[in-house]
């Protein structure tokens, strides 16, 4: 015994402190009401993952069991109290959890003897046979019978009772009941009694709304109940029963929404919980806040989308994590990628004005799914890099997980013949599960990486698998021409091939503007040449070290007054599949240091860290090359971050730009273009920009910004939320 409690105990953990918790009844509440009613709510609970759902039932555990085994309406339940709180279940394994039920059950005489002692002087007891029972005994009694002689016998036995519906009669021991057992519960998960509703329609019940939680009386309560449950602003009444009485507490508390015509989805939310607080994205610009932009007041979307995202958590028992930082290859500059997956336990949830729908998703499988998956076996492949793919079969199940719950979450929270919009290769497996659960949904996908050429797409180990979920979509997205039409070709022989639209993502031009005009000016005669990009062997981070020591042996002049300044933050904690380039950057910056440093000054100026937008604007008005040279990229918006703080200032600069990033498919010759896989190239270019005229960077400098002509993040997301409304699919019309 002592080693089962010690188990059952330790699988007990600390939980959010802003948690919510939903304590209900089940017979005449749960299961009360019509079937429409327990339908709503268990939709709506399917859609909030985030509330922990508890029965406090009378029930014994096997009858629980049987009741999940039949009933589909019947919710999940994460914690089960039985016996009428004398017995204390963890769902997850059906476990007791015995030092719980240790306290509950102390003084308890035993089942034979309570039995035994009241059969002889209580005739009328109907012992209730047929009925599993631990730690309790229940009887049927009519009204009549229930005497202070029977209630003090009880009490000299040292146990407890509760008197229900007129007919059940339950002994229990002294320190058990409903509202007890919730209260040793909430006490061990540290659960506070802000965030717990209790729902109920019995007088055995009544325990647990003298917690001070919020509670609800369902409508079809015994009036004994509703009589003497106190009357206060934390008890919500009303007079629909069961299951829409619940449903309607939760709505009342905010703590559920309907679904909506729009949801988005998207593997991670637009926060970041880093230094002991919740933070907002550096930059303006990135795929985060273009889509925090297309939900925020006053958008035409505000009041009828929500944005799906993973929300990584310890423990599956309801400790929220911290917001998976990641990568999108058109993100901005200041965007943290170096942040942990979670964060420690009693983290408030994320505070947003955003309409937001978490799935929380424990930190073991977000692992597997994004450290391993997304960026060991599919970002190789984006990356047009295929000798680099690493597949593992756990990784891959993690993947294959992560997309069937989030497909689900998403599903529950699109009303019928509503629009999905997914983003990037992170939900590639979503658009196959949702299509065969949700007919009636439009589903679209927008790529903010590259799209690779049929041939390396195909050597992935799972492609097939990828290509049959990818031809259920609707519409597909793109940056570029070129992605969309590898896309295009990927899919050719599909029934109904997804339609396709290219939307090259722009940046809040007026935000960057604005805050360059407001940075201090810094004069430096020493040319600089910027390069701000996360770690990644993607942007060529070595291949830049080893062109500019060719330039500097090449050209001696510039020795002593040319500096390369690299802002490159690392990947989140957990992803190893940049190791070897950190290691390989690192030491080609110490062997070049090495070799040229002379007189305080030093070639190479690394900055491994992320920094806040105005200091990387700073950089933008110093540098006097802005050298990008990605082996494959989105739309690189660090790029026309640079143009147009450069511009508002009246300031010229180069920009050098690989000829695999999206903004040259934009740009086209305007900028200095190079070709990332010839390292003579990227001297040669390099050697151009440095050697350009001030009249010459005046003019290329004008000649970029007039080609900055993308739509605004709100229109942007405009325009593809209404392609996904107009690419109405065969799966549509077939469902009618």
């Amino acid at each position: 015994m002592a080693e089962r409690a010690s188990r059952a105990d330790a699988g007990v953990q600390p939980a959010h402190t802003n948690v919510k918790v939903l304590v209900t009844d089940l017979d005449g509440t749960l299961l009360g009401g019509d079937e429409d009613g327990r339908r709503r709510l268990r939709r709506a609970l399917e859609r909030h993952p985030e509330i922990t759902v508890v029965f406090a039932t009378g029930r014994g555990l096997s009858s629980v069991q049987a009741l999940l085994h039949r009933d589909q309406l019947v919710p999940p339940p994460r914690w089960i109290i039985a016996d009428v709180g004398a017995s204390v279940v963890d769902a997850t394994d059906m476990s007791h959890v015995d030092v719980l039920e240790a306290q509950l059950r102390a003084g308890w005489p035993g089942h034979d003897r309570v039995r035994a002692a009241l059969a002889r002087r209580f005739p009328q007891l109907t012992y209730q046979d047929g009925v599993a029972q631990e730690g309790r005994c229940s009887y049927y009694l009519s009204p009549q019978h229930l005497t202070g002689h029977l209630t003090a016998a009880v009490e000299d036995l040292g146990c407890s009772w509760t008197y229900s519906d007129g007919r059940y009669f339950d002994v229990l021991p002294p320190q058990a009941g409903k509202g007890p057992a919730v209260r040793q519960l909430a006490r061990k998960l540290q659960w506070p009694t802000t965030r717990i509703l209790v729902a109920g329609d019995s007088l055995n019940d009544l325990s647990m709304f003298g917690l001070g939680t919020h509670g609800v009386v369902v409508g079809n309560a015994e009036p004994g109940l509703s009589a003497q449950v106190p009357t206060t602003g934390r008890v919500y009444r009303t007079e629909l029963h069961g299951a829409a009485a619940i449903l309607s507490a939760l709505e009342h508390l905010g703590w559920v929404r309907d679904s909506a015509p729009v949801v988005i989805g998207y593997h991670r939310p637009p926060l970041h919980w880093t230094r002991g607080q919740w933070h907002r994205p550096m930059s303006p610009n990135g795929i985060l806040p273009t889509l925090t932009s297309a939900l925020a007041d006053g958008s035409p979307h505000a009041s009828t989308a929500i944005w799906a995202a993973a929300l990584v958590q310890d423990d599956p028992a309801g400790v929220p994590g911290g917001i998976p930082a990641g990568e999108s290859a058109g993100e901005s500059a200041g965007v943290p990628t170096g942040d942990p997956p979670h964060v420690p336990a009693g983290v408030p949830e994320p505070p947003t004005h955003l309409p937001m729908a978490f799935l929380p998703v424990p930190t073991r499988r977000w692992a597997g799914y994004f450290h391993g998956a997304c960026k060991e076996t599919l970002w190789p492949a984006l990356m047009s890099q295929p000798h680099l793919i690493r597949h593992t079969t756990s990784q891959w199940a993690d993947y294959e997980a992560f997309n069937e719950d989030f497909a689900r979450h998403l599903g529950t929270h699109a009303e019928h013949g509503g629009t999905v919009w997914l983003h990037d290769y992170n939900l590639w497996l979503v658009p196959g599960i949702l299509r065969s659960r949700r007919p009636d949904l439009h589903i679209g996908l927008f790529h903010h990486t590259p799209f690779p050429h049929p041939d390396i797409f195909r050597q992935l180990p799972v492609a097939e698998q990828l290509r049959s979920s990818l031809a259920q979509l609707d519409w597909a997205g793109f940056h570029t021409a070129s992605s969309a039409r590898h896309f295009h070709d990927l899919l050719a022989d599909a029934t109904h091939p997804p339609r396709t639209g290219v939307h090259p993502l722009g940046i809040d031009r007026q935000a960057v503007a604005t805050l360059a005009l407001s940075r201090p000016a810094c004069d430096d005669d020493t040319l600089l040449v910027l390069s701000v990009e996360r770690l990644d062997y993607a942007k060529a981070p070595v291949q830049k070290i080893r062109a500019f020591a060719t330039l500097l042996e090449a050209r001696p002049e510039l020795r002593g007054r040319l500096r390369f300044r690299l802002i490159c933050p690392p990947p989140e904690p957990g992803i190893h599949a940049y190791d070897t380039t950190r290691a390989e950057l690192e030491d080609a910056i110490d062997t070049l240091n090495a070799r040229f440093a002379a007189r305080g000054w030093s070639p190479i100026d690394y900055h491994p860290c992320s920094l806040p937008f105005p200091e990387v604007v700073d950089h933008y008005l110093a540098a006097d090359v802005f050298w990008v040279t990605s082996l494959a990229d989105g739309m690189n918006l660090t790029a026309q971050e640079y143009i147009v703080a450069k511009a508002a200032t009246g300031r010229s600069g180069a920009l050098v730009l690989s000829r695999e990033a999206g903004a040259a498919e934009h740009f086209g010759t305007a900028a200095l273009l190079t070709d990332p896989h010839s390292p003579q190239d990227l001297v040669d270019v390099l050697s151009q920009a440095l050697d350009m005229t001030p009249a010459q960077r005046e003019a290329h400098t004008a000649g970029l910004v007039a080609l900055l002509t993308t739509p605004s993040p709100a229109a942007w997301a405009r325009s593809i939320i209404a392609g996904i409304q107009r690419a109405r699919g065969p799966h549509q019309e077939a469902s009618g």
